[in-house]
């Protein structure tokens, strides 16, 4: 279909160089005041003003008309564990009472109560449940999206899971980037054995997920109790030697060297990193590895470290910003939330909030060329949002600003007619 965007009050294109934003860059959105935009056969073809689009407007063209409301490209989850069995409600409310995260894992909660309901669920029950949270996703605006496998932690379950995310792929909604995330924590059965599972997770799990080629990423939960620095590595190591590319869980709950690793290794990410330091900063700078923070993980656990984005801007990182959507220590699916958290507690700006959950993430997740902003030759990847200026979208947090997604020129959600997903 051929379509024109018209009557954009703002038209933030996040246009600019070809590669990662850093520093003042992103702080550059390139934004068009009384935008428009032309889309041919699910790409961009071409923006500029309301002017200069118009007389290009042709009989085959269908028209979009934004109501003089802020276009901005579809937000880019980078760091999110959509498939998973049930919530971890029970868990929540012990935390709200004191438990801590750790004590929760202690007891048997945490990953692996997850793991143990993920076993249980078949693969429909998976997908049923999953194709919920893809509709949570387009009404918040995200229109791609790393999903983690890590709920498994076997052979049969860790493909099952993979299975669900190459499934959610084939219904052309959300895209979706698979992640194996095997190395998530040591399950019940290897507890007193972890170098056993490490042993599994390197001879079995990874030949048979490269086999199907059902994962294009491999992360690893990089913490001393779980997977210390040297076990990490030698994953890695092996996880590359089968051709995925690499993400590293890091410094999320103790500073153990994880970010030194993940640049070590040039990894394409390293995630989390609220305890990481002025060295660690400087090692993932010269190696070129993108930090991607999860504010909303912090806030869901009733921490109040959050990773130093203002330090890592100030170094030349290319920031960005995820959800890490998961049922234990981040339940949500919103971005605009994370833009929200991002201001108010890392006090990044607006513009650098939506540098980081766009073209950032699209180039962390090797995306960058065709995903990410708006610009002509990118897929048509959209999202009207009911506001006049984009900074309204981290300043009313709450809010599920979304009034329509497009995905490559598609409309796959509409406030006004929520069943356009279904169709």
């Amino acid at each position: 279909m051929n379509a024109a965007v018209v009557n954009i009050g703002q038209l933030v294109t996040v246009a600019g160089p070809a590669r990662p934003r850093i520093r003042a860059e992103m702080r550059n959105l390139a934004i068009i005041l009384n935008g428009a935009m032309l889309i041919t056969d699910g790409k961009i073809e071409r923006v500029g003003t309301q002017s200069e689009i118009e007389p290009l407007i042709s009989a085959g063209h269908h028209v979009i008309d934004a109501g003089g409301r802020v276009v901005l490209p579809g937000f880019v989850d980078a760091h999110a564990h959509p498939v998973f069995a049930a919530t971890r409600v029970e868990e929540y409310e012990l935390r709200s009472d004191g438990a801590t995260y750790e004590q929760i894992a202690a007891s048997g909660g945490g990953i692996r109560s997850s793991v143990r309901k993920t076993r249980a669920a078949s693969e429909d029950e998976l997908f049923a449940t999953a194709l919920r949270h893809t509709q949570w996703f387009l009404r918040t605006g995200t229109t791609t999206m790393e999903a983690k496998s890590g709920y498994g932690l076997t052979l049969d379950a860790e493909l099952k899971m993979l299975r669900v995310i190459r499934r959610l792929n084939g219904r052309n909604w959300v895209r979706f980037v698979a992640t194996f995330l095997g190395a998530h924590e040591v399950p019940d059965e290897y507890r007193g054995n972890p170098g056993a599972y490490l042993e599994l997770l390197i001879h079995e799990m990874l030949p048979a997920v490269a086999r199907e080629e059902l994962a294009e990423y491999c992360d690893i939960f990089c913490e001393p109790r779980v997977f210390p620095v040297p076990a990490a590595r030698c994953y890695l190591e092996a996880a590359r030697g089968f051709g995925f590319g690499l993400r590293v869980h890091a410094d999320q709950l103790e500073r153990s060297g994880a970010s030194e690793l993940a640049a070590e290794l040039h990894a394409a990410t390293a995630d989390h990193l609220e305890q990481i330091d002025d060295h660690g900063i400087a090692a993932l700078a010269a190696a070129g590895v993108q930090p991607v923070l999860l504010p909303a993980s912090v806030y869901n656990l009733g921490l109040k470290r959050y990773a130093p984005a203002r330090a890592m801007i100030d170094a030349g990182l290319a920031v960005v910003l995820a959800t890490d959507f998961n049922p234990g220590s981040s339940p949500t699916p919103s971005i605009p939330f994370v833009l929200s958290l991002a201001c108010t507690q890392t006090k990044m700006t607006p513009a650098e909030a939506v540098t980081a959950a766009t073209v950032n993430a699209a180039y962390s997740l090797g995306r960058g060329a065709w995903l990410g902003s708006l610009e002509a030759g990118k897929c048509a990847d959209f999202v009207i949002h009911d506001c006049a200026d984009y900074r309204e979208i981290p300043y009313f947090s709450g809010l599920e600003p979304a009034a329509e997604t497009w995905i490559g020129g598609r409309l796959v959600y509409s406030r006004n007619s929520p069943q356009a997903v279904a169709a």
